[in-house]
């Protein structure tokens, strides 16, 4: 079923409540008045609430009203905050290189504001060393302590132990921060070509010179390439045949 409100002649009713295009309410009037003053306003007749006794009708721009509602809930969607738990997996004995990888995305996932699960998983006789991953837990949250905070401390679920750590920043201040940044970027880029328009033409020429001298500095080179090759291969021909001769011999 549509979700959409019945307009103009799609409303079968004997009278409305109408509302003006400024929300003044015109009162109780009959459906032709009203599809009247519609087309007098050159607006649109729309049923706002169809469940009312009679449905509440006003006049108005449909078309331009949907282009609002929808850049209305467009901006909203682009503003909603929704929160994220990435989930991030080591080993006890990680290398110090892989640990380090592993912290850069544990320090981007807390500088987007979202939650970040760390899994330490154990295997073998790994089990038997708990305190392995307890440590290496409390020196991952001492490195990203500027960022995030130990929401859920340390404990063992099976084969594996769990901490969650928590942004301090929320996620719609990151959200924020990062469309500034990337305006900032933006308009960056936009000045610097707008100033370089000029310099940026001497500069076009002169690397067109210089990828000039450049080619036929390499077809020189490429034909050198080939004679030497080419003299290469003969040489090889000249010093095998007398000794397959002397082996015949």
């Amino acid at each position: 079923m549509s979700t959409e409100p019945r307009i103009n002649d799609r409303i079968r009713v004997p009278e409305v409540r109408l509302v003006g295009p400024s929300g003044e309410q015109v009162g109780i009037v009959p459906l032709a008045k009203a599809l009247e003053l519609a087309q007098e306003y050159d607006l649109d007749l729309v049923e706002v609430a169809a469940t009312a006794r009679p449905p509440v009708c006003k006049l108005m721009d449909y078309g331009k009203f949907k282009y609002e509602s929808a850049m209305k809930a467009r901006e909203a969607r682009k503003n909603q905050a929704h929160t994220v738990i990435k989930e991030m997996k080591l080993r006890p004995k990680i290398d110090p290189h892989d640990y380090d990888t592993k912290k850069g995305h544990v320090v981007r996932f807390l500088k987007q504001g979202d939650k970040v699960k760390i899994t330490i998983m154990f295997r073998g006789r790994e089990q038997s060393r708990p305190e392995l991953g307890f440590r290496l837990l409390q020196r991952l949250a001492s490195d990203v302590e500027d960022l995030g905070f130990v929401e859920s401390s340390a404990k063992q679920d099976g084969r594996n132990m769990i901490m969650v750590l928590g942004p301090h920043k929320k996620k719609t201040e990151a959200m924020a921060e990062a469309r500034a940044l990337a305006d900032a970027r933006k308009a960056e880029r936009q000045g610097r070509t707008v100033g370089s328009d000029a310099a940026a033409d001497d500069d076009d020429a002169a690397l067109e010179a210089e990828n000039a001298a450049l080619e036929a500095e390499a077809d020189d080179a490429d034909d050198a390439e080939v004679e030497a090759d080419e003299a290469a291969a003969e040489a090889p021909a000249e010093v095998e045949q007398p000794a397959a001769t002397a082996q015949d011999a």
